[in-house]
């Protein structure tokens, strides 16, 4: 547990494709604010919105923690996968008995599929011209 401003928060780092999310939770009332703006105007997709809360919905502490998310790179569904791996890191800090639920929904796991980098003699990674016989 961590101190700022004499508020107790707990700490998770999360990392989704080339997104990383610096996730702090505040015990309050449920709110979600991601680079200092409303989750719902941050997230327009009701998807991510859900992504982003199911290690409360796992560990059943919906509503409980304030969540302050700072996150860059990436697009959009790369940064909520990053925010939601963040949560289930800070959460883990919050109370230890939550990670065998965690664990066993795949939260705590860092998703390591990446983007293949490009090939010389291809237009992209696998992506070859059009084969011509003349």
């Amino acid at each position: 547990m961590t101190y700022i401003s004499s508020k107790p928060y707990f700490y998770g780092t999360g990392r989704r494709k080339s997104s990383t999310a610096r996730v702090r939770l505040i015990p309050g009332s449920g709110s979600v604010t991601v680079n200092k703006r409303d989750i719902d105007d941050y997230f327009g997709l009701d998807t991510l919105r859900l992504i982003i809360n199911q290690p409360f919905a796992v560990t059943g502490t919906e509503g409980r923690f304030d969540v302050i998310a700072t996150v860059q790179g990436g697009g959009f569904s790369g940064q909520a996968g990053a925010i939601r791996h963040g949560i289930a890191r800070a959460l883990l800090q919050a109370n230890e008995e939550y990670k065998q639920a965690l664990k066993k929904a795949g939260l705590l796991t860092r998703d390591p599929r990446m983007k293949e980098r490009k090939k010389y003699g291809l237009k992209a990674a696998r992506r070859a011209s059009q084969f011509s016989k003349r």
